[in-house]
């Protein structure tokens, strides 16, 4: 036995081990020698592997349920919990809303969320095991493999139940079921006038498995699991991972797009287009000086609401006694009571210069010029309003716009406000023409963003003939089947086409702060994260300010050149198919094409004239 064991340990070079960990630290003498020889032998110890998942149902910010994916690792020989990642969930919060219909979407998530808990518990939990948490792209290969494989079953079973469809529909009455068709086809074309036939239909919503909300969350839980154990914060980690391990010299953060106001489009006012007002402060200044900035101008807004709320609120317009209840009490109006989900404050107007008008007289106020100080962004949400009917945008209650009048309005905009240099959403996707009209027009003088072009990555990723309307940037989302790896991939394309990329937080978000780490990390060029309240908006604000203070200190954070946009006249390009500009993909790659045009460097004060002042 003895001999045995000799000759295991010489085997493991145990004795040599020994001897230079004795050499070593005697010179040392640390203070606590046996948690010194415990460090030194942990660099021959194994390196972790994944041992068990665990999917919980949890609560997002809004009181949702939403899916947390939970790592445990063999570390030493034991058994580990190593990090958690909660996913958020993309629905939109909507309002005024028939009760049935809350109810079925409230089913359809608890649904999702208790098949992505048994799809993580069950086979990704026996499909992971004994893989390293440092390897991102071995996993995440693995776990789109095993998606694609439940789209197929999924496939499958729609299509015999289309099958059995047709079958039931065949055998009863299939004569008058043809009549019947035909008599409402004719209705139809009688009824469908020129402007509908020339506007697109919206595009089908992407389908995905119940369940779809493991695989995103398993890949973030294994990419803080990978940080972890490597012992480097998560937005280094995916910085390296970007990088093929190349260590960055410098990074970046991103710009904050802080939402100030959420114009309710179901309000009794007027206003439908804006459905977010939102501030970027300068790159030149730092992100605490920023953040402290636009709350300076928030706390003016709130001031300034309570006597203006009377012509924002119709229900406050030319009311004595609500004169009277707003001077006798010190309690704000009811519309600074009322916190949106989004962590803004919710308001209404009557006509799209309202809300930029109070941001431009709250700026003056407190010393600080739109256009340099500050600047604004819009998030428009075109695709909520569009009335398929009439084929035209309902800009306000009555007032309807075709999506060509509505490129001669941003225009006109943008010319009477140039503090405004991010347009989000200001058309719905299918109108593709339109975009790039838009995007000749006022792409040298502000971003225009896709958020809702831009959600669905996966199906970039399955059909590769979806074309891209013309943009300047798009709103990348961490949802559902979203892996990490498809991150780095698609932000380095948009890195390689001159893009900007920004990350967004979903509606029904979660305390999870790892998309700060995410942005950082694939050096997004902003982040928009909602308003300055609410904790699970807060958290990833107060993450970004930790990050910064970490860069400082370390000498490694770099300053970005201030905006930079594109002129899309000078390079004027054909859309084109994904499959026409890309070669074949490999396997769980992620295609995209934009075009190239050249870009200008922003300054907007510069162009207006020195006597002139911003309205």
């Amino acid at each position: 036995l003895r001999r045995e064991a000799a000759e295991y340990y010489r085997g493991h070079r145990v004795p040599q081990r020994v001897e230079e960990a004795l050499n070593a630290l005697f010179p040392l003498r640390p203070a606590d020698l046996y948690g010194e020889l415990a460090n030194y032998f942990s660099r021959f110890s194994k390196a972790p592997v994944i041992c068990k998942l665990a999917g919980r149902k949890v609560l997002d910010g809004v009181g949702q349920p939403t899916l947390e994916v939970e790592i445990y690792c063999t570390v030493k020989n034991y058994e580990k919990r190593i990090c958690s990642a909660v996913m958020s969930f993309h629905s939109p919060i909507p309002e005024n809303v028939l009760p049935e219909t809350t109810e079925a979407d409230e089913k359809e998530r608890n649904d999702a969320v208790n098949a992505a808990m048994e799809w993580v518990n069950e086979s990704l939990n026996t499909m992971l095991r004994d893989l390293k948490p440092t390897d991102q792209c071995e996993v995440d290969k693995m776990l789109g493999e095993y998606f694609t494989k439940k789209v197929e079953e999924k496939k499958e079973i729609q299509k015999e139940e289309e099958e059995e469809a047709t079958l039931s529909l065949t055998s009863c009455a299939p004569a008058a079921v043809a009549l019947s068709g035909q008599k409402k086809a004719a209705k139809t074309g009688k009824k469908m006038s020129s402007t509908e036939r020339t506007i697109p239909p919206a595009e089908p919503t992407e389908s995905v498995p119940c369940g779809s909300l493991a695989i995103g969350g398993t890949s973030l839980a294994v990419a803080k699991a990978g940080a972890t154990i490597n012992h480097v914060p998560l937005y280094l980690h995916i910085a390296l991972l970007k990088c093929n391990q190349d260590s960055p010299k410098e990074m970046t953060l991103p710009l904050p797009m802080v939402t100030l106001l959420n114009c309710e489009k179901f309000s009794p006012a007027k206003l439908k287009l804006v459905k977010e007002v939102m501030l970027i402060p300068p790159a030149q200044l730092s992100l605490k000086q920023g953040i402290e900035r636009i709350l300076d101008i928030q706390k003016e807004i709130m001031r300034l609401l309570e006597p203006a709320g009377k012509a924002l609120s119709p229900q406050l317009a030319d009311s004595k006694k609500g004169r009277a209840r707003n001077t006798g009490k010190k309690a704000p109006p009811s519309a600074l009571k009322r916190i949106s989900h989004l962590g803004c404050l919710i308001t209404g107007c009557d006509n799209l210069e309202q809300p930029l008008l109070l941001m431009q007289t709250a700026c003056n106020n407190i010393g600080v010029e739109l256009g340099t100080d500050i600047y604004l962004a819009i998030n428009c949400a075109a695709h909520e309003l569009m009335d398929y009917v009439k084929g035209k945008y309902q800009i306000l209650t009555g007032t309807f716009k075709s999506p060509d009048e509505m490129v001669e309005m941003y225009v006109e905009l943008i010319n009477k406000f140039p503090s405004i240099i991010a347009l989000v959403d200001p058309l719905r996707k299918e109108d593709r023409q339109q975009w790039n009209n838009i995007c000749c027009a006022l792409g040298s003088k502000c971003y225009l963003i896709a958020e809702d072009a831009a959600t669905n990555i996966s199906k970039l990723k399955i059909d590769r003939n979806i074309n891209i309307p013309m943009c300047s940037g798009v709103v990348l989302k961490y949802i559902n089947q979203t892996k990490i790896s498809d991150l780095i991939e698609f932000t380095g394309l948009l890195d390689g086409q001159r893009h900007i990329t920004i990350l967004g937080s979903p509606d029904g978000e979660s305390s999870d702060d790892s998309l700060v780490d995410l942005a950082v990390g694939l050096g997004a060029r902003f982040i928009k994260l909602g308003g300055l309240s609410r904790g699970e908006r807060v958290t990833k604000y107060n993450r970004l300010l930790a990050i910064e203070e970490e860069l400082a200190k370390n000498r490694t954070l770099r300053t970005e050149a201030n905006f930079e946009f594109t002129d899309f006249a000078e390079e004027p390009q054909p859309e084109k198919q994904l499959s026409d500009v890309l070669p074949p993909p490999k396997q769980d790659s992620l295609p995209l094409q934009l075009s190239q045009p050249a870009l200008q460097v922003h300054s907007p004060p510069a162009q207006l004239p020195e006597n002139s002042t911003l309205t």
